[in-house]
């Protein structure tokens, strides 16, 4: 493996982010992001639809999961460009290209900025529960689903104690509330991120705006829209599509925000027929 940025080695690199490789080893790449709050173990109802004919990378943002928190920067992870940063550091590490990148909430930011700038490791994407920005931008019209004073008061109570926020926020994004076990599942994954962390990413996430980077997409992209989903609403999904060339919308059924761990069936097999696809940006919607 070769040096990663300031002369940290491979190895160095893989283990900062907890970097786990399984499945298939001659597969073709599925690696997969995970949002905030959460780590790459967000992902494990859906993984058995994939490891036995695909190669899965998975790894923690930095200030996440078993992530080397020594690593944590505040400077650095203030912005997006941070953690693509990282991403394309494992890919290096990993000697990786033709990668499907499949990125959730946060992460799908992170997709649209990789597809833009470094479409040449990629295959194509997918975004799930995405959105190019949280933020409403009233100066050219743009609908995010939070004002800045929305945002404010989610600083604010994140600032003033981020476990009670996590308790209260968990079920509500998760959005499932006959199944309240998926509620505080989420809950415990939100307390396990060091609070401090956890409070500098959500302004980085909320904040950040991709929006000019749609249109420089360059490879096929997958937009999975959820149903009731009090993060991104359901005209992001087609803001995204609009803006997003060779992309593909498709309305999920499954309600909330984390469809991997509410829907794993419906999640995994929308992104299957999108990759069993031969023209995916013709995908028939669902």
């Amino acid at each position: 493996m070769g040096e990663g940025h300031f002369g940290m080695s491979g190895e160095s690199i893989l283990r900062r982010n907890n970097v786990t490789v399984l499945g298939r080893t001659d597969g073709p790449v599925l690696m997969f992001g995970h949002g905030f709050g959460t780590d790459q173990s967000m992902w494990d109802k859906v993984l058995p639809y994939f490891v036995e004919d695909y190669r899965v990378v998975l790894f923690d943002h930095v200030g996440a999961g078993g992530s080397d928190l020594d690593a944590y920067e505040s400077a650095k992870y203030s912005s997006v460009e941070g953690y693509v940063t990282d991403i394309v550091e494992i890919l290096d590490a990993l000697d990786l290209t033709e990668v499907t990148f499949i990125g959730h909430s946060m992460s799908a930011m992170l997709a649209v900025t990789l597809a833009a700038e470094h479409a040449q490791r990629l295959r194509r994407v997918v975004l799930l529960a995405a959105s190019a920005s949280y933020m409403d931008r009233p100066e050219d019209g743009y609908e995010g689903g939070f004002s800045r004073e929305d945002l404010e008061e989610l600083f604010e109570s994140l600032d003033d104690n981020y476990v009670v926020w996590a308790s209260r926020m968990a079920p509500v994004f998760m959005n499932n509330p006959h199944r309240p076990e998926l509620g505080a599942d989420l809950a415990n994954r939100f307390n396990r991120t060091t609070p401090h962390i956890a409070r500098e990413l959500a302004r980085t996430a909320f904040l950040a705006d991709v929006r000019h980077l749609l249109s420089k997409v360059r490879v096929p992209a997958l937009i999975m829209q959820c149903a009731d989903d009090i993060i991104v609403p359901m005209h992001v999904g087609a803001y995204l599509h609009q803006n997003i060339p060779s992309s593909t919308l498709v309305n999920m059924k499954a309600k909330g925000h984390f469809p991997q761990a509410s829907a794993p069936e419906e999640t995994a097999h929308t992104m299957l027929r999108y990759l069993g696809s031969t023209t995916p940006g013709l995908l028939t919607l669902v």
